[in-house]
């Protein structure tokens, strides 16, 4: 029940992070991909083509994977109706394997931080940097550490037709500031005419990364020129308002 996105859990999120909304991060990594060597780009955790889409219409060649059929879904038909083709497939950070090089890998929207166990993320790194092409980017997200740290219970609604409701309620359930994980059950309830006609429960689990850490683990899996940035601006240092931080690494140009 991890971090699992079921039916709910998607329809929710297609609604609330639509194909095409961006937060400044779609512009950032257009910007950025523009600056790497030609080739294919993967997108991990690819959910709903929120990113995808937009980038595949401004002729970028990237495809992805998601651990969610029903996030993959989503994305699929999204892709249909604009008649992109790309390459989406189902799997997992821990077992996507590839024979394929990458001129670029990204991980917006701190999908990286779905992985809470450290020895995995390395591994997951070290993986990342094989499948990247010489000179090739890593290009990733990660959430502010006082992201993590809310104990209020947070209830959200969206009407997606007459009659319809869809309620999520965030309950956080654990921290553990050793193992550097939040835990929260998301109940998501679909509502019809006042009576209740489905329900959910995940178990979201997230890990978050200081800054130093993660330089660190990156230059352990063996990246260079590591470039953190605050609030999608490129370059500029993180400050403590940034909703989020974005790390571009790059692998040798030796093959």
């Amino acid at each position: 029940m991890q971090n699992r996105y079921a039916k709910l859990a998607a329809w929710v999120y297609n609604l609330d992070k639509p194909v095409g909304r961006s937060f400044g991060d779609i512009e950032y990594y257009r910007t950025r991909l523009a600056a790497c060597p030609q080739g294919p780009i993967l997108e991990p955790a690819v959910g709903n083509g929120r990113m995808l889409v937009p980038l595949l219409k401004d002729g970028f060649p990237i495809e992805g994977f998601d651990a969610s059929q029903q996030m993959l879904d989503y994305c699929i038909e999204e892709c249909s109706q604009r008649r992109l083709k790309p390459n989406l497939k189902l799997g997992t950070f821990e077992y996507f394997t590839t024979e394929k090089r990458y001129a670029a890998i990204i991980i917006p929207a701190g999908s990286f931080q779905l992985i809470t166990d450290t020895a995995a993320a390395m591994a997951v790194l070290r993986r990342f940097y094989e499948y990247l092409l010489p000179n090739g980017r890593l290009i990733l997200d990660i959430d502010p550490i006082n992201g993590f740290l809310g104990e209020r219970v947070c209830v959200r609604s969206w009407t997606p037709a007459d009659g319809e409701l869809l309620t999520l309620t965030d309950t956080p359930v654990e921290t553990d500031h050793i193992a550097q994980t939040s835990l929260s059950h998301l109940r998501y309830d679909h509502w019809r005419n006042g009576e209740l006609i489905a329900s959910e429960l995940d178990l979201f689990k997230l890990r978050w990364w200081g800054i130093n850490e993660l330089t660190l683990a990156l230059q352990a899996a063996g990246f260079a020129d590591i470039v953190v940035s605050g609030g999608y601006v490129h370059g500029r240092a993180p400050v403590k308002d940034d909703e989020a931080i974005t790390i571009v690494a790059c692998r040798s140009a030796k093959p």
